[in-house]
């Protein structure tokens, strides 16, 4: 009996984790899209969160106010694949900078990576200083969000457990 009651705290542990990431995931996509649109509607940045839907929709009206909205709930919804892409690679990194790492890669693919599949965004000899250090410093602020809270979570349910057993096998 106290087996199975074991196995399935474990499971609910897991999954309960897994909705957790899955929560980060949203609204830190959800937060910081936003934070990228205030600095796009503020001119910080010529890239707003519109440039998402660039690949794929026609006409004026995604970088009107309904394309950035509808470019922020995206972002969100990506952002969960993203965050639990995170918690199975580098869950276990204690640090900030494995956030702050993170979020720069992430900036990295999305602006010369992936940047042959925007048709809008200029190359980023003529983007500008502005749109490099705000989108920069966004994206690393979101690494650093889904980052240190899933690591953080990570910690908080498996860390405990580790801890426990290290002392019982040694002795």
């Amino acid at each position: 009996m106290d087996e199975k009651q074991l196995e399935q705290n474990k499971q609910e542990s897991q999954s309960s984790f897994m909705s957790r990431v899955v929560g980060v995931g949203f609204f830190g996509g959800l937060i910081w899209a936003i934070f990228g649109f205030i600095a796009y509607y503020l001119n910080f940045s010529k890239v707003g969160p519109a440039l998402v839907l660039a690949p794929w929709a026609l006409g004026k009206w995604k970088s009107q106010w309904i394309g950035q909205l509808i470019s922020i709930v995206i972002i969100a919804l990506l952002s969960i694949l993203v965050a639990i892409g995170y918690r199975y690679a580098f869950a276990k990194i204690k640090s900030m900078w494995g956030g702050i790492v993170f979020g720069a890669a992430l900036w990295g693919i999305v602006f010369y990576l992936l940047h042959p599949i925007f048709p809008g965004l200029e190359p980023m000899n003529t983007i500008g200083k502005n749109t490099i250090t705000t989108t920069l410093c966004i994206y690393i602020l979101y690494g650093v969000f889904i980052g240190y809270s899933i690591s953080f979570e990570y910690r908080e349910r498996y860390g405990e457990a580790q801890e426990k057993k290290q002392p019982a096998q040694s002795s």
